[in-house]
């Protein structure tokens, strides 16, 4: 096998560093200067800056500590996750001092507004360097510099994956120093004397034999080994690695409400709820009456639906239809043709039927966001009818969704919506669902597919 020249350097992840703690300490000067050209009134600077130079000192140090996420490799990793990341963690070290501060009853002591030209300065510097950085990287990795040698070993769809990968993001470095389809004993040994960065094995999750055969022919190497199984034979859903009773367990299969996501979740909902239905009683108590009158019956019409971890819940809707209109029997789809009332369609049309479904956020069956329930009759149908149907009640039920600000709602096509909603707990986070929620409100309330 050939050698391999190494063109790698260490010292890029200590420059990094060096600049972040440069950068944060050149936002604070600024910050100091610029604060004096800006005109506020009934708002005094203090002269004596000591305590400023304090802070900007320190902040640098604190981001160090702060920022071990931020310094994991940047090799592969999406480049608006890593600005996210790094802001993130800026402004948590912002918040970290003004915390501080406020304990020790001295945060009178420091302008508000420095604080705030500080943050946002730091974050634009750091966010320059990185993108320098990043640029200066792919530059050098495909001149041979800053590489990671790899060895593949294995063949099949699994191999054509990750080379069909690699040629598609050449910049991050990865170089494929060899590749063994089938490799014998012998070929694994003279493998593992090489001065490698990584192994990696294309080799399927069925085949422990040839796994572990692998695993002890490579067992001289010091390369780092990572095994890439045939996912793509499986739905995984927020697949990862998770530490129960101290065994990691790999998740095939999980939601992702776990650590602080279902508490950010929570407070989502508990907030935006209240202020929605604060803002909305005047138009509810208008279209209470408007359903009151426009047929006998109550206001309000409850359905039991399922919900998280395949739980019922009733929901609740303004009656849009007269009572007792299922009484000949229960069918899914062909909205438009069931009787409704005039005023009926009309909140069906531009969706203000959904509205008392706050109620149910706020009670805690559901979430503003999220897959749209079902009838427990129909759930046991499409479960059968349906790939990974039930995996949709991995959340919250909600009253918008990523399947609805797509289109896909009423008789749309089921398939298509399922996949709206796997992709939705695949990649839920909190601006995800702020998006969906601006979505509904620019495009959602009035559709052609609501009945």
């Amino acid at each position: 096998m050939s050698s391999i020249v190494r063109l790698s350097s260490p010292i890029t992840p200590f420059i990094i560093r060096l600049m972040d703690v440069l950068l944060i300490w050149l936002a604070g000067y600024l910050a100091l200067n610029l604060r004096k050209v800006i005109q506020v009134p009934d708002v005094e600077f203090p002269e004596n800056l000591t305590g400023y130079h304090s802070l900007i000192a320190g902040a640098g140090f604190v981001f160090l500590v702060f920022s071990r996420e931020v310094y994991r490799s940047w090799r592969g990793s999406a480049l608006p996750m890593m600005l996210m990341r790094v802001a993130a963690t800026w402004l948590a070290v912002i918040g970290a001092l003004l915390l501080w501060l406020f304990l020790i009853k001295a945060s009178d002591d420091y302008s508000r507004i420095w604080f705030g030209l500080w943050a946002a300065i730091g974050i634009a510097l750091i966010w320059a360097e990185r993108l320098v950085a990043y640029l200066l990287l792919r530059i050098l990795r495909r001149r041979g510099y800053n590489l990671k040698h790899v060895a593949l070993v294995g063949h099949g769809p699994t191999a054509d994956r990750l080379l069909k990968r690699l040629r598609e993001v050449s910049w991050t470095g990865f170089h494929i120093a060899h590749q063994l389809p089938d490799p014998n004993e012998l070929q694994l040994e003279q493998l593992a004397s090489e001065p490698l960065d990584e192994i990696w094995l294309a080799l399927p999750l069925s085949d422990a034999d040839a796994i572990r055969k692998t695993l002890h022919g490579l067992r001289h190497t010091a390369a780092s080994i990572r095994l890439s199984p045939d996912w793509f034979t499986y739905r995984l859903i927020n697949h990862g690695v998770s530490d129960v009773l101290g065994i990691p367990m790999l998740d095939l299969s999980a939601s992702p409400m776990t650590g602080i996501n279902p508490s950010i979740k929570w407070l989502e909902d508990k907030v935006l709820s209240i202020a929605i239905l604060f803002v909305c009683s005047p138009l509810m108590l208008l279209l209470a009456v408007g359903v009151k009158l426009s047929s006998p019956g109550p206001v309000f019409f409850r359905q039991e639906r399922v919900g998280l971890n395949n739980q019922p819940f009733m929901m609740l809707k303004f009656r849009s239809m007269p009572v007792h209109t299922e009484a000949s029997g229960i069918r899914w789809g062909g909205s438009a043709q069931k009787a409704t009332t005039r005023f009926g369609r009309f909140i069906r049309r531009t969706s203000l039927d959904e509205l008392p479904q706050f109620i149910n956020v706020i009670n805690g069956d559901m979430s503003i966001v999220g897959p749209r329930p079902e009838r427990s009759i129909f759930v046991e149908q499409f479960k059968y009818e349906v790939p990974d149907y039930m995996k949709k009640h991995m959340v919250k039920a909600g009253i918008t969704g990523w399947a609805q600000v797509n289109g896909w709602r009423g008789d749309t096509d089921l398939h298509a919506r399922i996949e709206h909603d796997l992709y939705y707990i695949e990649n839920w986070s909190l601006w995800l669902d702020l998006k969906i929620i601006a979505l509904t409100v620019v495009k959602g309330f009035v559709n052609k597919n609501a009945y």
